[in-house]
């Protein structure tokens, strides 16, 4: 059960925001050239994906099958991490855009590790 269900430490609500401002923010912002579509493909992708697994873990109906959607999303929430830092070192978004965002995806893999070594307690 989520503790901090409507409070501003809510997991669930923190993903959602960082999912649809990293998607506005930077996926949308990308330059729609050739080279560029494989990107866009696969941060929109890992993106959009933690987001869904977080909903599937906190609808999981076994503690087994939430930390097998907690690590889905741990793995997803790093694959993001590394298309973003790519963005940002490939200079396709400026960095003062994309580092908040670089930032705060190191935050929820730091949270979402922890919920996953906490519930195999």
């Amino acid at each position: 059960m989520n503790k901090y269900s409507n409070t501003d430490k809510d997991i669930h609500a923190r993903i959602y925001k960082f999912t649809i401002e990293c998607f506005w923010e930077v996926v949308r912002k990308i330059p729609k050239s050739t080279e560029n579509i494989p990107i866009i493909s696969q941060v929109s992708s890992s993106l959009t994906s933690i987001g869904a697994n977080d909903q599937e873990a906190d609808a999981a109906n076994s503690k087994k099958d939430f930390i097998a959607k907690y690590m889905i999303v741990k793995k997803e929430t790093k694959e993001t991490k590394y298309w973003l830092s790519f963005i940002k070192d490939s200079a396709l978004i400026k960095e003062n855009i994309i580092q908040p965002h670089i930032d705060e995806c190191q935050e929820i893999l730091l949270i979402v590790s922890k919920i996953i070594e906490n519930t195999r307690r």
